[in-house]
């Protein structure tokens, strides 16, 4: 079969992409805010709107509280006009003293007026320009001895207190003509005064309220700005803390020092700490061994160059220059799998998206590709689609990787199979049962205690004659799980020799979760 071309290199980023992250993290920057100063608008936004409302608020409770008084004074006023009223001869006439009248008139601040009026509306005694109760204002006297409202006289504010006095009805005893209205008849008598009184007390009562709280509003501001500056001063402290520590020093943050609101904050530094920490070290014995396992080749490489220097037989240069070659494709093989780990753990950090993927056309044409291996090590490679004819297994992969995988499986069954011996590749699933990929192989098998650890990197089992660098199912384990795949290990149930039980690799698949972008 013939070597399929190898897939294009992905294009650079173009410019415009790093302008728009360059705009979003100038975008970020531009949003953050103070937590001390949105907390203080937040207490102080409130404080400063409810203040004008609170003297709104007193200064109408004052108004009603200056106007009790002055009212019960003025209801005693008109009580004493009404009880002087008499009907003489048909008339109604007021009998209110000189020395009552100076009493009524005698008040320094606010003009009093008053006025009395017959049962026809004619003037007994009083002020004429005093305004009269309107209809609904009679109506709403009903039931009450004394009414009040507000009026106006010779364009002056006043208040005015009103009552109406029942006069008996004149008799035929008393004389009354016949044909006269014996329904009961009213003497209407009002009393009025300007209300410089009654502000001059208002605003005693708001001065003696409001002028305080000038005084104590600064205060509180400055409170609420010490006790916030003080509550969030452990923020600072903490900062300090993490500001002086070294820069290798990953240990967990002590969280004792601490308030408590901040403790699941400085719980989740610790985690991610935690893993940083770990991640670190996983790195550091990644480029620790990959320097170790680079050190047998280049050392081999040197050996066999100075080797081939120092021969002068064409025979012995050209098995130097074979086992130069040797160590070279060695160490090439074992750099581009270090490539490759690396590539497959950065993806998930890329955030590759998983296209729909038919994984049965990516399995053939990745056995396909090693056809040409298969005959150098004289294996049998093969390849088993679906039993369902023109089946389609479509999974949610990222294709490139998901090859990688698969030809690591591979490499590692012809590495470890006798020649003579058979890899095959098998594809299951379609419709409504899971993905599976197999990859089969009449090797020598892993033992059951093996099993978990030939995922590690660099790990080779003991006695094992084939070569590698122990990268390849390290290799295989990552991928998968960026697919969110699971790797198992059988014994080959078709495996024909007894003595070889061969290896079963099963990668099990979710079912797909594709990106509408994506899709193909």
């Amino acid at each position: 079969m013939n070597q399929r071309d190898a897939a294009p290199a992905a294009a650079p980023p173009a410019g415009g992409a790093y302008q728009a992250l360059d705009a979003a993290q100038a975008e970020d920057e531009s949003i953050q805010h103070s937590l001390f100063g949105e907390i203080l608008d937040w207490m102080l936004a409130p404080l400063l709107l409810l203040w004008p409302m609170s003297i709104a608020i007193t200064y109408l409770v004052a108004k009603s509280i200056a106007n009790q008084p002055f009212d019960h004074a003025l209801e005693d006023a008109v009580t004493v006009v009404a009880q002087q009223l008499r009907e003489v001869d048909g008339r109604v006439v007021s009998q209110l003293a000189g020395s009552a009248r100076e009493i009524l008139r005698a008040d320094e601040v606010d003009h009093v007026y008053f006025q009395v009026l017959g049962p026809r509306g004619e003037m007994v005694d009083g002020d004429r320009d005093l305004p009269l109760p309107t209809d609904d204002e009679r109506e709403k006297l009903r039931g009450a001895a004394v009414g009040f409202r507000n009026a106006s006289m010779q364009g002056t504010p006043v208040r005015v207190a009103y009552t109406y006095v029942d006069l008996p009805a004149p008799t035929a005893a008393d004389g009354a003509p016949a044909g006269t209205n014996t329904n009961t008849r009213y003497a209407l008598v009002q009393v009025a005064e300007t209300l410089d009184k009654r502000a001059g007390l208002a605003n005693e009562i708001i001065k003696g309220v409001i002028l305080p709280q000038f005084i104590i509003l600064p205060i509180v501001l400055a409170l609420v700005w010490f006790a916030l500056a003080r509550g969030l001063s452990p923020l600072a402290q903490l900062q300090e803390r993490i500001r002086a520590r070294r820069p290798d020093d990953l240990s967990p943050i002590d969280s004792r020092q601490v308030p408590e609101e901040i403790s699941p904050l400085v719980g989740s530094l610790n985690d991610m700490l935690g893993r940083l920490a770990q991640t670190i070290d996983m790195q550091k014995r990644f480029i620790a061994d990959a320097a170790h396992q680079m050190k047998t080749p280049l050392a081999g490489m040197r050996m066999q160059s100075e080797l081939a220097l120092r021969q002068v037989d064409p025979g012995e240069i050209h098995r130097s220059l074979e086992q130069l070659a040797k160590s070279s494709e060695s160490a090439t093989r074992l750099v581009n799998q270090l490539l490759a780990l690396a590539r497959a753990e950065n993806q998930p950090h890329a955030g590759a998206p998983l296209a729909e993927t038919d994984l049965v056309v990516l399995a053939r044409d990745t056995v396909r590709d090693w056809v040409q291996a298969s005959f150098a090590y004289e294996i049998d490679l093969g390849f088993e689609p679906p039993a369902q004819p023109d089946a389609r297994v479509v999974i949610g992969a990222n294709a490139l990787m998901l090859r990688e995988l698969l030809s690591n499986l591979i490499d590692n069954a012809l590495r470890y199979t006798p020649p003579g011996g058979s890899v095959t590749v098998r594809v299951l699933g379609g419709g409504a049962a899971p993905a599976v990929l197999e990859v089969e192989d009449t090797g020598p098998g892993i033992a059951l205690a093996e099993r978990a650890r030939v995922f590690e990197r660099f790990y080779r089992i003991l006695g094992s004659s084939a070569t590698g660098s122990g990268l390849g199912l390290a290799i295989v384990r990552e991928i998968a799980q960026q697919h969110g795949a699971e790797v198992e290990i059988f014994n080959n149930p078709h495996s024909p020799l007894r003595r070889n039980p061969g290896s079963l690799f099963r990668v099990s698949f979710p079912p797909p979760v594709f990106d509408d972008h994506d899709a193909t």
